[in-house]
């Protein structure tokens, strides 16, 4: 105990060479000391070797969060999917792992990220505490700046201070500084809730409020941040100043069609849909390819794998009728491709998800389908 209740923290040492830096640690480190430090305002390449550091405990930390984010964004993914409410989308397997590569990848990074700094700051750093005997001292301004230091603790089982100066000394140090403290320095009493640090807490988070709420709903609407609400533009039923009328809202030329929206002329009328459509397309190896795509895709959840009405859905909609009834097999192909685009009963229009091409190729490979499950004799032949 020093006078004024000062304690001695350590003794610290001064260097201008970062090679001879790793040379003094290299020998401290072989002299076993245990609570030392090397201290610089930027990194030295092979440091970590010659003080013979161990691996930091953050990295198993990180790796264990990390792979608890995978896991359970692995278990949620699969009790939603599989378990919970098993849906088949568009013709996929109940799970359908590539499709959560994004939700592991997410939920592992965030876990590892925000875990391993929560535990770097409140485990180790033993935030909101922040007081330690080197702050502030000439010893960590000096090395902060243009000097690289080595300090060894006094609480060190082999801390001998004159042995310690007279090595230094040998060692040919620019200066050598005694750190004292006071012994409230070290008392790390957890404080992440005393009374100053939640109303801290509770400041950042009116002022966050607030500030989210200024930019995101107020800002843009003041001059000069409202470039995007006060657009050369109409809105939908509000008056024009161009036109004589008055109106802002044109009615379309007669008989002009958006380039890709010719209205469909057999809506609400399949039986002439049936006899005034013919298929395009030929049956070759391309087009019915491309029709089992689109039929495994969009058709086969409800009308199953092989058009035989045995949905994948479990029961969650109506099970459609079989493809291979006698009425369906006598439907022309132009009937089959007004039901794809009009729709029929519970089966909504899928025009909006398939091209025409599209359509005529689930037509045709319907056809496949059919004629392999009402194979005749001569077909074998």
């Amino acid at each position: 105990m020093e006078d004024n209740k000062q304690i001695l923290y350590g003794v610290g040492a001064l260097f201008n060479s970062p090679s001879k830096v790793k040379e003094v640690a290299h020998k401290i480190s072989q002299l076993g000391y245990k609570h030392w430090d090397v201290h610089s305002s930027y990194p030295l390449h092979g440091l970590p070797k010659a003080m013979k550091l161990k691996w930091s405990p953050l990295g198993y930390v990180a790796l264990a969060l990390g792979l608890t984010g995978t896991l359970t964004g692995l278990f949620l993914t699969y009790w939603t999917m599989s378990v919970d409410y098993p849906l088949t989308i568009g013709g996929k397997p109940w799970f359908s792992f590539p499709a959560f590569v994004p939700v592991l990848f997410e939920l592992t990074v965030l876990l590892a990220s925000v875990g391993t700094s929560i535990v770097m700051l409140f485990v180790l750093f033993k935030f909101p505490n922040n007081r330690h005997p080197l702050h502030n001292s000439d010893y960590m301004n000096k090395v902060s700046v243009d000097k690289l230091g080595v300090f060894v603790e006094s609480k060190d089982s082999k801390f001998d201070r004159d042995f310690i100066y007279n090595f230094f000394r040998e060692e040919g140090a620019e200066e050598i500084v005694e750190v004292y403290f006071d012994s409230n320095d070290l008392v790390f009493k957890p404080k992440v809730f005393e009374p100053k640090f939640i109303v801290f807490l509770i400041v950042v988070a009116l002022v966050t409020s607030f500030v989210s709420y200024f930019v995101n709903n107020k800002l843009p609407y003041m001059p000069p941040f409202d470039f995007m609400a006060n657009q050369f533009r109409l809105n939908p039923q509000k008056a024009s100043d161009f036109f004589a009328d008055g109106f802002g809202m044109r009615t379309p030329p007669r008989g002009s069609v958006a380039r890709g929206q010719l209205i469909y002329p057999f809506k609400g009328k399949p039986e002439e849909a049936g006899q005034l459509l013919f298929n395009p397309y030929p049956p070759t190896k391309e087009i019915i390819e491309l029709g089992k795509q689109k039929y495994n895709t969009f058709c086969s959840p409800c009308h199953g794998w092989l058009g035989e009405g045995d949905s994948h859905l479990r029961g969650q909609f109506p099970n459609p009728p079989s493809l291979h009834t006698d009425r369906v097999r006598n439907w022309t192909d132009g009937r089959i491709y007004h039901v794809i685009v009009d729709g029929q009963n519970v089966m909504p229009s899928y025009a909006s998800q398939l091209t025409e091409k599209e359509r005529w190729a689930i037509v045709n490979y319907i056809r496949v389908l059919q004629r392999s499950m009402n194979a005749k004799e001569e077909d074998v032949k």
